[in-house]
């Protein structure tokens, strides 16, 4: 005779009983109860610390928005395969041709009828010195295309322009990467007037940094080159801090092209500096001038031929 198995009654999963915290207590053993309730639900104390605004924007939390100042774009980055980076940076101030010739024929036309107006006058000249040094849109547009064609093209992320996501010569960069198809990353600050990225930022590589050091950082650790156009203090600030990292040994060596020679070379006297004994001999050699994007290029090619690494392949 077949001896039969009972299955062992398995309780279902799902449990049916409210527990006692998921109800308020009942209005009828406190009329007060409600309203204390809601005063501890409204206090700034019972939110969860991520979802405190005031909290995290105290100094106490300093060191928290610093590491996550630091952690979402490179968590991002890493996400999609950016690897290595070239750097632009230039003013914010030198528009395309087309918008630099417009500004010029505004201000001539309201000279026209204001002749005597020196303001009008100083704002014309310098609209037309902008208008000279538009073709360096131009030039950065170019150079982006080139950036973004290198290796596997425009689908290879492993080296991407990178800018500070503003308007002018950052635009141009990042634009002349995103009209051929490939990712551009920008790195915009919050300031106390708002700033817009440009438009030509791939969305999910642009951020916004509350710190200026943990931009810089992002700026630097993956950067295979810096390239410098005629730019203003933000221009400065980045050009000597990288100078700077350089000389000192703190960080391996790596290119930086200065673009527009006769503008830097009125801007800062580096010969000056070195007959001073301010810098030495060598550290004028540690950039070079172009005039184009092709030269900008080749130059970075050459630079890294030359040090035995592949300036594309390379994943040190």
């Amino acid at each position: 005779m077949s001896r039969q198995t009972s299955r062992p009654e398995v309780p279902a999963p799902e449990r049916k009983e409210r527990l006692p915290w998921e109800e308020p207590k009942p209005l009828e053993e406190d009329p007060e109860g409600p309203a204390k309730l809601q005063a501890i639900l409204d206090s700034p104390s019972y939110r969860p610390a991520v979802e405190d605004l005031e909290f995290l924007d105290s100094d106490d939390a300093r060191g928290i928005r610093l590491q996550l100042d630091f952690l979402k774009p490179d968590r991002r980055l890493t996400e999609h395969d950016v690897r290595h980076t070239i750097v632009v940076f230039g003013s914010t101030r030198i528009v395309e041709p087309a918008a630099a010739a417009k500004k010029v024929e505004l201000l001539r036309d309201a000279l026209s009828v204001q002749a005597e107006d020196t303001e009008l006058q100083r704002r014309l000249i310098v609209a037309e010195r902008i208008l000279a040094k538009s073709q360096y849109y131009e030039v950065a547009r170019e150079f982006g295309g080139l950036v973004a064609n290198a290796g596997h093209g425009p689908n290879d992320s492993r080296l991407v322009v990178l800018t500070g996501g503003g308007p002018g010569l950052m635009e141009a960069a990042n634009r002349g990467a995103h009209e051929v198809g490939a990712k551009t990353v920008g790195l915009n600050i919050t300031l106390p007037n708002e700033q817009f990225p440009n438009p030509y930022v791939t969305p999910e590589l642009c951020f916004q940094f509350h710190y200026f050091a943990l931009r810089k950082m992002h700026f630097m650790m993956r950067a295979k080159a810096l390239v410098a156009f005629p730019g203003g203090f933000g221009t400065f600030d980045e050009l000597f801090e990288t100078l700077t990292l350089i000389q000192t040994r703190k960080i391996k060596p790596l290119p930086v092209v200065l673009v527009g020679e006769e503008y830097w070379r009125k801007v800062i006297d580096f010969d000056f500096l070195v007959d001073e004994g301010m810098i030495d001999f060598e550290d004028r050699e540690l950039f070079w001038y172009a005039e184009t994007a092709e030269q900008i290029w080749k130059g970075l090619l050459s630079w890294y031929e030359q040090s035995g690494e592949d300036l594309v392949q390379s994943d040190s």
